[in-house]
């Protein structure tokens, strides 16, 4: 099976039926929506809290689905004969990170303008929430793919992976809602070159790490 093969397999497994990716989209609209509810109608507090609020929930609707990434592949034995074929487990990886960021991180990215509206986002933080979301959320799926192949074998492993990754999200989140509130601010900032430099980082090292991952629970 080629790579692109491997990530259309993957994103038809994904819209499928309870495949998580239209759950994920419903959970980030949905808590997105109950916080308002809870903080109540101060347009100036929603609005000083929306970019890390809808990062915070964008993050989380991600994971919902992370650890399902390897794990139906593993229970079914389809993950045995990938790791035969001719792809390498790191090409392998690269293709399921690539197949979760286009099914979850790419339509999180898109609704996201529309949720911040709920916020009162102002006019300058839409564009950059967008782009910074855009940047992001691919160290989203390539950070959550390391954690879980990691936790493949382990029973009930889709508790233990928040733990695992959350430490390595939280720089993703800061630089990602502090580029935000710089934009409305109108003040110069590197958060999104820091936000760029460590997505960049994550999905060109994040196969390899995943594959490693993998090779300790398949035995390879």
């Amino acid at each position: 099976m080629s790579f692109m093969a491997l990530v259309a397999r993957d994103m038809r497994l994904a819209t499928r039926a309870g495949g998580g990716a239209f759950l994920a989209l419903a959970f980030f609209a949905m808590t997105a929506t109950l916080v308002p509810l809870g903080i109540g109608a101060e347009l100036r507090l929603l609005s000083a809290v929306a970019a890390g609020i809808v990062w915070v929930c964008a993050v989380l609707a991600a994971l919902l689905s992370l650890d399902r990434l390897f794990q139906a592949d593993f229970e079914d034995g389809s993950l045995d004969v990938l790791a035969l074929g001719p792809l390498p487990l790191e090409s392998i990886a690269a293709a399921k990170i690539a197949a979760h960021w286009l099914v979850t991180g790419l339509p999180l990215t898109i609704v996201s303008p529309m949720i911040a509206l709920l916020f009162s986002l102002p006019g300058r933080g839409y564009s950059a929430l967008a782009a910074a979301l855009a940047i992001g959320t691919p160290a989203v799926s390539a950070i959550g793919a390391i954690g879980a192949s990691l936790t493949i074998s382990i029973r009930r492993g889709g508790l233990i992976l928040p733990f695992i990754v959350m430490p390595l999200l939280a720089p993703i989140v800061i630089f990602g809602a502090g580029a935000v509130r710089a934009a409305i601010d109108g003040l110069a900032s590197g958060a999104l070159l820091f936000l760029a430099a460590t997505s960049l980082a994550a999905v060109l090292l994040s196969p390899f790490a995943a594959a490693a991952g993998l090779r300790l629970n398949l035995g390879a």
